[in-house]
């Protein structure tokens, strides 16, 4: 076995350009199959950079008028049928032209970018994997190749070292307004390296644009888009495997975002969302003030329109339908699957079935039946500026992931669909004492170190991709220039909980941490059992407790539900690039996963006067929590089950996620705590630049 694996090595050496008569030995390697992660990512580095014009790496540009991709279908488990499928259409020229839009939600497009993913996911080395990447980048509609390229490099074994680049580096136009883009355009005319500030969109006559510094925040965008490669609704085995849990996962990251978005409203004095009405106007208008790559602007929505039916998507009785057709399932207690089966959702893995449902999730048991009420939803509120297709034909924000949480309309569809989920949930029965209790053991005081506040900082980040050389140009040849955004971060702080083992011998806890508004926008008190749908997941952990007491310390930095921002672009390849050279090592390891929400979001803003939070710490059973015997004690890449890791098995939320008819049940608890806490912000511009 090891002699087959060394001739498989050395064959991939003799084959791949870059390693030929090249001692690998220096070279340190996680992969499978023996090629340095460092040359990986610079070839997905160079892929990448300059999307929009030929590839501007010797070697890659030297394979890209070479490889051919039906000549590397040996070692294919399908035999190639999935790289004939794609040659077919490159042949008959059906593929999607260049410099158009794509949207995953266009069933015909997402077929073309899932004939990609197929093909390199069928690769198992690296050199047949690049060669068909490089060589299908230049037949591919650019938007298409992107999702494919991203998806396959997160979910291929190939690639599990690999750092995808920030998206909003490799698509500028999707995440800048049009106004910098073309500022950077005149500045790359006259050969003027220029920084230009960007302001969200709208102005102070817009109450929404208090709260645009969250919906606009392009690392929460890039968490946003990076969750949906991570966890496709199309995803079925035949790419490879299985997604577990992901129906609750889809409930869990729209409904951590929702709460998170009501947060941010009554840190500015905004009233709650209100749910979204299929027959009732539409109040929020939204002006994205940003251009597809070709120049099309994004459309336009007015307020306060009658939500009609949309031509070639659905009707809004249609809406309608698939709703009372999952409130109906709710209420019963069980769906429905194609044979006309019952599959009972009254338990804590019901959750899973009914997110499969909504979201129209390839898993989704009867998919003719109940429909796709939040993909659908996208579209129906996506063409409201233009129902009937009167204006122009390309698709609105809400219809990319990279943009869908700019416009006021996302939290509206999704607090209405979270709705949904609460009355499930509610239908559960609540916990028991002795399903909570977690014997002899007690939190004794909850305190933070450090101050609970938040502040604006400027950002900056390349427009580099967004801009088109005349020639070939070195990577460091290139003219910076960039757009600075103000964002959102907090000061580093953390928890500190003294906890007492009364038991005579060590106990695994598992150490949730959650926190909601203590008080409405009115100032009114949220009740317990409001309350804890609202609560924002802020670290969840496992922990040995010795006996006696402990006193545990959690770093704000240390949470599993954030990742920090992943290097720009240019560090990327200057940071690779010095590890091929030898002179450093490659690693890259904590930006591997990019799921979790931005770190510097963990908590919400805040004011000047402090808004209160009621902060809940509650310890389980880690042994009884534990997904398998293994005890896990690190974070790494837990926030929202990265690649199927997940720190426990309880249900996302656990033990808030059902309904509590009396609260003192968790007051009384002793393995329960909680505190008020405030969080302050003083910087009165945060929307203004």
């Amino acid at each position: 076995m090891k002699i087959v694996l060394l001739c498989s090595l050395v064959a991939a050496a003799a084959a791949w350009p870059y390693f030929g008569g090249q001692d690998l030995s220096g070279f340190q390697s996680d992969e499978p199959d023996g090629v340095p992660t460092a040359q990986k990512q610079h070839d997905i580095n160079f892929l990448l950079h300059k999307l929009y014009e030929p590839l501007h790496e010797a070697k890659l540009k030297a394979m890209e008028d070479s490889f051919d991709p039906l000549a590397h279908t040996v070692n294919m488990p399908d035999g190639g049928v999935a790289v004939n499928k794609l040659m077919q259409e490159v042949k008959t020229q059906h593929l999607e032209e260049r410099h158009h839009w794509f949207s995953v939600f266009n069933a015909t497009q997402r077929e073309e970018a899932l004939l990609l993913v197929k093909v390199l996911l069928q690769c198992q080395d690296w050199p047949t994997a690049i060669g068909n990447a490089v060589y299908f980048r230049k037949m591919m509609n650019e938007e298409t190749y992107v999702y494919a390229l991203y998806t396959a490099i997160k979910h291929s074994p190939l690639t599990k070292h690999v750092v995808l680049p920030p998206l909003y580096e490799i698509m500028p136009h999707f995440f800048t307004s049009s106004e910098v883009i073309q500022q950077a355009y005149r500045a790359k005319m006259i050969g003027q390296p220029g920084k230009f500030n960007m302001n969200f969109t709208g102005t102070q006559n817009n109450p929404e644009h208090k709260i645009a510094y969250f919906g606009e925040d392009i690392g929460l965008s890039t968490h946003y888009i990076n969750w949906h490669i991570e966890y496709p609704f199309w995803w079925n085995e035949t790419f490879g495997y299985q997604i577990e849990r992901r129906g609750e996962n889809y409930f869990w990251v729209h409904h951590q975002l929702v709460n998170r978005f009501e947060a941010e409203r009554i840190s500015n004095h905004l009233q709650k969302i209100e749910k979204l009405h299929w027959e009732r106007n539409l109040h929020e208008g939204f002006d994205p003030h940003t251009s597809y790559k070709n120049g099309n602007p994004f459309p336009f929505r007015h307020d306060d329109i009658h939500i009609e039916d949309v031509d070639n998507v659905a009707e809004v009785r249609d809406m309608i339908v698939m709703e009372n057709r999952i409130r109906d399932a709710i209420a019963h207690g069980y769906v429905i699957d194609k044979e006309g089966n019952k599959v009972d959702i009254n338990n804590e893995h019901g959750i899973d079935i009914l997110g499969d449902i909504i979201e129209s999730c390839v898993y989704n048991p009867y998919n003719e039946y109940y429909g796709s009420l939040h993909n659908m939803g996208h579209m129906m509120l996506g063409h409201q500026g233009d129902p009937h297709a009167k204006y122009y034909d390309t698709p609105s924000v809400l219809e990319h992931y990279e943009t869908a949480l700019r416009d006021p309309a996302f939290y509206k569809l999704h607090k209405y669909i979270d709705d949904l989920f609460r009355k499930h949930k509610d239908h559960l029965k609540p916990y028991s004492r002795e399903e909570l209790l977690f014997p002899g053991v007690a939190v004794n005081k909850i305190d933070i170190e450090g101050h609970l506040e938040t502040y604006v900082e400027d950002y900056e980040y390349s427009l580099m991709n967004a801009m088109d050389d005349k020639e070939e140009m070195k990577w460091e040849d290139n003219m910076e220039i960039s757009a600075i955004i103000p964002r959102l971060r907090h000061r580093d702080f953390s928890f500190k909980v003294n906890i007492m083992n009364n038991n005579d011998e060590k106990k695994l806890s598992t150490i949730r941490i959650f926190a909601w508004p203590h008080r409405d926008v009115n100032g009114v008190l949220m009740p317990f059992n409001e309350g804890r749908w609202h609560a924002i997941e802020l670290d969840k952990f496992q922990k040995e407790l010795i006996p006696g007491e402990n006193t545990v310390t959690r770093k704000s930095s240390e949470s599993s539900v954030t990742v920090p921002d992943v290097p720009s672009l240019k560090s990327l390849h200057e940071q690779t690039e010095a590890a091929i050279a030898g002179s450093s090592e490659l690693n890259l390891d904590e930006f591997v996963s990019a799921t979790g929400l931005p770190n510097r979001l963990l908590i919400p803003k805040g004011n000047a006067a402090g808004v209160e939070f009621k902060l809940v710490v509650a310890l389980t059973d880690g042994v009884a929590d534990s997904v398998n015997d293994e005890i896990n004690l690190t974070t790494k890449f837990h926030h929202y089950g990265h690649h199927g890791v997940y720190l426990d098995k309880k249900p996302h939320g656990y033990p808030l996620d059902r309904r509590v008819p009396d609260e003192r049940l968790f007051h009384e608890i002793p393995n329960f705590g909680e505190t008020i806490v405030k969080v302050f912000n003083y910087d009165e511009h945060v929307y203004h630049h």
